[in-house]
């Protein structure tokens, strides 16, 4: 499956962006990472100084996983179902978090182990009743990572068709953490026990479950580890693979995004190797406690804007973060000059 050619973001901005930042009543680089974050923004806006996110939109893959019925969870699976529900319902962290920070929220169903999706518009683009267990069969079928990766692209184009200047991907589903941490080490070539993580908080027995499990998905995903389309068929799931598609997308759009954790981090792992220059346009929100996380963000050489902590998903490192990309960009548009300021420089030989 190919994507288009991702053009990077605008040089000429960034420049001028720096160039801004070093005549602000301040002394240079006092702003620290604020002051890098604001380049960026300038540079995928093509504009210095920048404007601010009008429109920032959380958009959440749902997708349950056959693993997940192994145990390798501390929760059920059902909990997924239950948990696109609360958030539609505006009940969950996300919503809250998304509130504050300003952005609104979406949740999809991509591939939640139901009869009927929670309404028309979340299941609209969903590929299946769950993905299969990657510790014995491939997660979907040829046709299914297909329609998966299409979907996400075709979620992206949706949102930023309908005015949303700064994207935020997030993820809901029991197991969905042991299918990328199968992507995540197969990519970088790391033996599982060093990149399985606790999860959701799970025991010594549920974590040993989920390390095996991610080593059998490993012994047959390995082949296709030049293969992106084919390890996610064959060890990531319909939801990552959605979110492959959103995060290539929104790079192909020139739209900025803000990734979260270990879930949403692998599949953009997987979507930088299919739209090659995408990383360029994307900014890690957080840093989770899976080892997994710390080892993709450093594959794709990402910097972490906060690191709480947290390991919930949904998108709520990133939309904790998005406060924090909304002060860069107001510094560098608000703050005064030296000159306009009247203010010296620096001080006199």
């Amino acid at each position: 499956m190919d994507f288009p050619e991702v053009t990077p973001p605008d040089y000429r901005a960034a420049a001028a962006a720096q160039r801004r930042q070093d005549i602000l009543t301040k002394p240079t680089g006092a702003l620290g990472r604020l002051e890098d974050l604001s380049v960026w923004v300038a540079s995928c806006q093509g504009l210095c100084p920048p404007t601010q996110f009008e429109r920032a939109r959380v958009v959440v893959f749902a997708g349950d996983h056959g693993v997940a019925r192994t145990g390798v969870s501390a929760y059920p699976p059902e909990v997924t179902a239950q948990m696109v529900a609360n958030i539609e319902a505006g009940g969950a962290a996300i919503n809250v978090l998304a509130g504050v920070a300003g952005a609104t929220v979406r949740v999809v169903d991509i591939a939640v182990d139901c009869a009927e999706p929670a309404s028309e518009a979340i299941g609209a683009h969903k590929v299946r009743r769950s993905s299969g267990n990657i510790a014995e069969a491939d997660a979907l079928s040829a046709d299914e990572v297909i329609a998966a990766l299409e979907a996400g692209r075709q979620i992206a184009d949706d949102e930023v068709d309908a005015g949303a200047d700064l994207l935020i991907a997030g993820d809901m589903g029991i197991g969905n953490t042991t299918a990328a941490t199968a992507l995540i080490a197969t990519l970088t070539d790391t033996e599982p026990v060093a990149v399985v993580g606790r999860g959701t908080g799970i025991d010594d027995a549920t974590w040993a479950r989920k390390t095996a499990a991610v080593r059998d998905a490993m012994y047959r995903g390995r082949r296709l580890r030049s293969d992106p389309v084919g390890l996610l068929r064959t060890c990531g799931g319909a939801d990552l693979a959605a979110m492959v598609g959103f995060c290539a997308q929104a790079a192909v759009r020139r739209t900025p995004l803000l990734l979260d954790g270990v879930v949403v981090t692998a599949a953009a792992l997987v979507a930088d190797r299919l739209a090659p220059g995408s990383r360029a346009w994307w900014q890690a929100g957080h840093r989770s406690t899976e080892p997994a996380h710390t080892l993709a963000l450093a594959h794709l050489e990402l910097e972490p804007i906060v690191d709480l902590g947290l390991r919930l998903g949904e998108g709520t490192g990133a939309v904790v973060a998005l406060p924090l990309l909304r002060a860069a960009v107001a510094t560098l548009a608000s703050m005064a000059t030296f000159e306009a300021a009247g203010v010296s420089e620096r001080a006199p030989d």
